[in-house]
């Protein structure tokens, strides 16, 4: 029997189910105009299946018909959410919530509500999106992807028009800004996060920059502070969108067969969060996986045949062109002497209780004028000077097509196919592995054009220092022979195309943990790429180096199986700690008369801490013993001592997993680290040796959920960002980290063997009964075993079935 057929039997059977009818009326939310009343035009409908944890299994027709399924299920468990963020892309923060609040920078850096407004109207009013839609596949998005768009929109409506009186999340019950919204809504989100890294980077100094005047220049940087601002400037992408992945081969497995294991490092809250599901169309597409909010397609994922996950790259995604201006006119650029006028793009944001503000953006040939990337690095608008930022995914709105390609594929060659085809990812490299027994690993990510030669050629000084420390190259922009040039092979003019991508095939590993792709494995670097897409022969982090050591002794000690993968997920090991507990505590155990001077020059008796460091387990479960003492005197090291003095053995690139190491305990600041957090720990009331997850959770219906696994620079592969609040009790609330999660390989069955968590659990509304499910998983490091089959999803024991649809 047919795929196509068994669904269709499953649908008309005599099964137990319950099944709920949700016939949706036509009348509209106040104020909605006929676009967002109906962007589908009418009668799309889809059925949602629920299993365990609130897991929806959408089937639908069509892509127009799935998109609603998806925007319905997603509005469902994420209605404030999503909300939110559509307010954002309207650029209506201000008109509800005040110019001077902040978003939660899920969809940009603005660091206020009106810069915000300010980029995003004018997005709007230039019609930037309106026209990618227009744009031919593949350079533009497909018909496919615009009806899922379409119908996400309908969707989302059909279910707010339902449920609009019976919202019970309190971030948003009874809040005028909950609104039906469109499809141009919904692709404007998806064009948010295309230009996260580059526009979105900027969009503080974009809707700041003004002309000069008669006032003294604002004062810029020289190359060196530039130079180490930049660096700053790139590692911060990192800081709460991190992740792991590895994929093995199969002449590693117990089988033959390829394993995938994902591990996403994404905030726990805001409009960046994973929502889980599964989305198909009999016949054409089945898929389950991690969308990021607001998305129509699911970001990471596996079918039958193929899993794949992502890491954000190092690639930078944006360049400067540093203008020369005619001296008669600072709105007037030179190009090969020739002038040419900036273009205005004047923006009004009405604002809560106050007047509409309006303000002036200025456009160049290589995009918006921008007075800084951050208050560290500023780039003042002179007389004779201004800064232009050209980011290449302003004009790609292709990453849904790329997600629905990986979703189709059958292979790692059809995940690579698909990469080639669409070129749409802008921030993320691709693992990937198959029921074959392939493993894959692709830097492929829309990038600006910057080849070594170009930026030796056309560097301004600025560049000459920001490019090679940082991979942020300033170009000369009075000189056209220092544009961006092409690739046969690129879909859009200034970018790489796939030809040029760092790619590996068929080791018995590919592993990333967002450092470049050099060491993706490391019995094969990777080398010849150009500097945009990240270093070789650099410094590795901590993560990274743990991360090579655990899955390269997983594929030489051959034999694995998915319960590896969920094993290594939350060994919870710290390399930090295997580098350095043993010499700290013996370093501890030394001190004369067993002090140590703290930060205020106050002598601290710190012998206590000395037996805690010398018996912790080198692990952040929540029962470990000298975790908590050693993260927060670890942090302290890594915030106060400088690289140069920490280790003893330095950085070696013949020996990267290994090196630097050897603490050096001389260093003034590791006695300082220790005494202050000595005294931290005991000013909170916090035992030295208290274990860790009496100290690290969330809390949650005011219950609180211990949470193992550690920060960035503990190395740890289960990463956790924990918020600091000794107040509350040490740790009491997670920013980032592990987030979607999925184990992925197969057996001679046609369905996956596959194990996902996702850490927050399906919905942020406290009153949801998925508000915390698959929290409280992941603080007992257990799983939810996916049910992809048909046969499984039936034998759901909370199986719910949802009919959902329009009328006209």
């Amino acid at each position: 029997m047919t795929f196509r057929n068994r669904l269709r039997l499953f649908a008309v059977s005599g099964l137990a189910l319950f099944t709920v009818s949700a016939s949706l009326p036509p009348a509209a939310a106040s104020g909605a105009t006929p676009e967002a009343r109906h962007p589908s035009g009418g009668g799309l409908s889809a059925t949602v299946r629920y299993t365990e944890y609130g897991i929806p299994h959408i089937v639908a027709k069509d892509y127009a018909n799935l998109g609603f399924g998806t925007g319905w299920a997603q509005a469902a468990d994420q209605v404030c959410t999503l909300a939110d963020g559509f307010v954002t892309v309207r650029g209506e923060r201000s008109k509800f919530f005040g110019p001077d609040a902040a978003p939660d920078f899920s969809l940009s850096s603005a660091a206020k509500n009106l810069s915000s407004d300010l980029y995003f109207r004018g997005v709007r009013d230039s019609g930037t999106v309106e026209k990618l839609l227009k744009v031919p596949a593949p350079a533009g998005p497909s018909r496919d992807a615009k009806e899922s768009m379409r119908g996400f929109a309908a969707g989302y409506n059909a279910w707010l028009r339902q449920n609009r009186d019976r919202i019970t999340d309190p971030a948003c019950r009874g809040a005028s800004w909950v609104r039906p919204v469109t499809a141009l809504d919904v692709a404007v989100r998806g064009f948010a996060l295309a230009v996260l890294g580059g526009q979105g980077r900027g969009i503080d100094g974009i809707t700041a920059a003004r002309p000069p005047t008669a006032a003294p220049p604002a004062a810029g940087v020289t190359p060196k502070e530039g130079a180490a601002a930049a660096r700053r400037l790139m590692s911060t992408q990192n800081a709460d969108m991190g992740s792991n992945a590895v994929a093995f081969r199969g002449s590693t497995t117990a089988n033959g067969r390829g394993l995938l294991l994902g591990n996403p490092h994404y905030p726990w809250d805001g409009g960046r969060r994973f929502w889980q599901s599964q989305q198909t169309i009999p016949g054409e597409l089945n898929v389950a996986g991690g969308s990021l909010l607001g998305s129509t397609t699911v970001s990471i994922g596996h079918n039958a045949d193929v899993a794949w996950s992502h890491t954000v790259a190092t690639g930078v995604t944006l360049n400067l062109h540093q203008l020369t201006l005619d001296p008669a006119d600072p709105t007037v650029y030179l190009v090969d002497g020739k002038p040419e006028r900036m273009t205005q793009r004047t923006v009004t944001v009405p604002v809560k209780d106050s007047a509409p503000v309006t303000r002036t953006q200025w456009w160049t040939r290589y995009g918006p004028v921008v007075t800084s990337l951050g208050a560290a690095l500023p780039l003042p608008w002179t007389a004779s000077t201004a800064y232009a930022l050209n980011d290449p995914n302003a004009v790609n709105l292709r990453s849904a097509d790329t997600s629905l390609g990986f979703s189709k594929a059958r292979s790692t060659a059809g995940i690579q196919r698909a990469l080639h085809r669409s070129q749409g990812l802008p921030w993320v490299n691709t693992i990937a592995a198959d029921r074959s027994g392939n493993s894959f690993f692709s830097q492929s990510q829309v990038l600006p054009r910057i080849t070594d030669e170009l930026a030796a050629r056309c560097s301004t000084p600025l560049g000459q220092a920001t490019y090679p420390s940082a991979g942020l190259a300033v170009l000369d922009g009075s000189k056209q022979a220092c544009a961006l040039g092409s690739d046969r092979d690129a879909v859009q003019p200034g970018i790489f195309g796939p030809g040029r991508m760092p790619t590996l095939k068929n080791t018995p590993y590919v592993e990333n943990s967002n450092d470049s792709a050099w060491l993706t494995n490391a019995e094969r670097p990777l080398t010849g790429y150009e500097r945009v897409f990240g270093t070789v022969a650099t410094q590795r982090s901590i993560r990274t180096r743990g991360a090579i050591e655990d899955v390269a002794a997983m594929a030489e000690r051959g034999r694995l199986r998915v319960t590896d993968l969920e094993r290594q997920q939350f060994a919870n090991r710290a390399p930090t700690g295997d580098l350095v507990a043993a010499d700290v505590a013996k370093w501890c155990a030394a001190l004369p008369g067993g002090t140590a001077v703290g930060s205020d020059g106050t002598p601290v008796d710190v012998s206590a801490a000395c037996p805690v460091l010398r018996r912790w387990d080198r692990s952040v479960d929540s029962d470990s013993r000298g975790a908590l003492l050693f993260d927060r005197f670890w942090r302290e090291v890594a915030s106060s001592v400088p690289g140069a003095e920490l280790w003893k053995v330095p950085f070696d690139a013949a020996d990267p997993v290994r090196t630097p190491r050897g603490l050096n305990t001389a260093a003034p600041g590791v006695g300082k680290a220790l005494a202050d957090t000595v005294t931290e720990l005991k000013a909170a009331g916090i035992a030295l040796n208290a274990p860790l997850g009496e100290h690290q959770f969330v809390v949650r219906n005011g219950k609180r959920i211990p949470v193992g696994g550690g920060t960035e620079s503990l190395g740890i592969w289960n990463k956790i960002e924990p918020v600091w609040n000794p107040a509350a009790g040490g740790y009491a609330e997670v920013s980032a980290g592990s987030s979607y999660i999925q184990a992925v390989g197969w057996d001679n069955s046609r369905c996956p063997v596959a194990r996902t968590l996702l850490t927050y659990s399906q919905s942020s509304n406290p009153n949801s009964p998925h508000y915390s499910d698959q929290t409280r998983l992941f603080s007992g490091e257990r799983w939810v075993t996916s049910r992809f089959c048909e046969k499984d999803i039936a034998r759901s024991p909370q199986l719910k079935v949802v009919r959902v649809h329009e009328r006209r």
